[in-house]
């Protein structure tokens, strides 16, 4: 019976330090790529210029039709 209460505690001190650690990222570190949803991905590096251009187009194309 002891055995299974350690397991338990084990199973939800581990569950506590996951959803701690995936917390404190959300909110504490910052890193160099830009986007607060912290994923590391492309967002910081987004071409505005060519996404006003494309948008410029497409809205150009609706009009042509």
């Amino acid at each position: 019976m002891l055995f299974q209460y350690l397991i338990i505690g084990l199973l939800f001190l581990a569950a506590t330090f996951y959803v701690g650690r995936i917390f404190w990222r959300a909110f504490f570190v910052k890193t160099a790529s830009g986007c607060a949803k912290g994923c590391g991905g492309g967002c910081g590096t987004i071409d505005v210029d060519r996404l006003q251009r494309t948008i410029e187009t497409a809205a150009a194309r609706a009009g042509a039709q």
